[in-house]
């Protein structure tokens, strides 16, 4: 041992770093024990339940394919008002925009010289009458006077075309009256049919030519048509059945409406297709009970185009796109999701027709579609209807049948 380093002091300093060494060794150990149980208690902690989603079950189903085309509201009745007689506008008895009842006076005219006309016109009457009256007479004296011999045969001749002529003169007075007191009726401008009214488009004090000035417009209010057309390729069938056939129903909504809640009939076909479009039109007959429907609106009409007796439906929901490929997701027996390539076809209101890839009994998932994040993850399922409208959560078990529960 080196001098100047005392024995005692090694001795000490070796059984302080001995102790210092286990002191380590055990305490990496207990950090070592509680990193592995805290690791343990994260992963069991982090282990997600499986989402739930809402899944339906495919069924066949008989369907009635329906087509949208793009129409416009007429009314059935259209008149634009114009005068008989000329004058200047008096009265106007209407409210712009109001509905009107057949008869009912729109327009009076000035009807001061018309009713002086139909006077005149009942005064020359009058003296016709007077005047076939004396004529009359004169005659019946001439043929007394003819039969006694007392005039000759020449006068009585000229009594009795003066009489003839006397009546003439009455039934042309009776025509003159009848014309003047139809020109007096003319003044009125009465509503020939009833329906909602445009505005005046001449107003008061102003000149109104006959048979030329536009006083307003009037349509009538329910029934509405609404025209359409369809190109030779889509042509519709049944619609050029006879008239003893069942009518064809037709589906109408408005912009702003949801689906099509108004119901009429195909009640015209045209009778040719028209060479510079290549189309032909088709008109529906609506009821109109509310006046909704305004003659010039753009309007969804749908018409059932093909009817298929077995169909599988899926919510239109259910479909999802990569690419050009349409595919669901299934979800098994298991709960496991599986993705499903399919070929749509046409669309019912909220739901696609499936014309390849799905069977009877496929459940589908409708709603959450977003939480699958990758086929053959586990899902909780909920049953629902495949139609929107009958929709109704319903847990549903692994394992257990669905077939003949959701209905379409």
């Amino acid at each position: 041992m080196e001098q100047g380093v005392p024995a005692v002091s090694v001795i000490r300093f070796c059984r302080t770093y001995r102790a210092t060494a286990i002191l380590a060794a055990v305490l990496v150990a207990l950090l070592a024990v509680l990193a592995g149980c805290r690791t343990s208690t994260t992963t069991a902690e982090e282990q997600p339940e499986p989402p739930a989603v809402e899944v339906a079950t495919v069924a066949a189903a008989p369907v009635t394919l329906w087509q949208d085309f793009t129409g416009r509201i007429e009314a059935v009745e259209s008149v634009e008002l114009r005068p008989r007689v000329s004058g200047y506008i008096d009265r106007i008895s209407f409210q712009e925009g109001d509905l009107v009842e057949r008869g009912e006076v729109l327009f009076v005219i000035d009807q001061r010289p018309y009713a002086a006309r139909e006077r005149a016109a009942r005064a020359q009457l009058e003296q016709a009458q007077s005047q076939l009256a004396l004529a009359r007479s004169e005659a019946e004296r001439a043929q007394q006077l003819l039969e006694s011999q007392s005039i000759s045969r020449e006068l009585f001749e000229q009594r009795s075309a003066a009489q003839a002529s006397r009546e003439a003169e009455l039934k042309a007075a009776r025509a003159a009256l009848d014309s003047a007191q139809l020109e007096l009726e003319y003044t009125e401008v009465r509503a020939p049919i009833s329906g909602r009214i445009s505005r005046a488009y001449v107003t008061r004090g102003n000149l109104a030519s006959a048979d030329t000035t536009v006083l307003t417009t009037l349509v009538s209010v329910d029934p509405v048509h609404v025209y359409f057309e369809s190109d030779s390729s889509q042509l519709i069938a049944g619609s050029d059945a006879g008239n003893d056939a069942p009518a064809l129903p037709v589906r109408v909504g408005l912009a702003g409406e949801t689906g099509h809640p108004h119901q009429g009939e195909l009640d015209f076909v045209d009778n040719r297709l028209n060479a510079g479009t290549g189309t032909i039109q088709y008109r529906a007959v609506l009821p109109n009970p509310d006046g909704i429907l305004r003659p010039g609106q753009f309007a969804r009409v749908g018409v059932p185009t093909d009817h298929l007796a077995r169909a599988l439906l899926v919510d239109r929901r259910a479909l999802l796109t990569d690419q050009d490929r349409r595919y669901v997701y299934l979800v098994g027996a298991d709960n496991v999701v599986s993705r499903q390539e399919v070929v749509p076809g046409r669309e019912v209101e909220d739901l696609v027709v499936i014309e390849q890839g799905l069977a009877t009994g496929d459940r589908v998932i409708v709603n959450g579609v977003q939480k699958v994040m990758a086929p053959g993850m586990a899902v909780a399922p909920q049953l629902v209807s495949m139609d929107r409208d009958a929709r109704g959560p319903v847990p549903l078990l692994a394992g257990l049948p669905t077939q003949g529960v959701v209905e379409l």
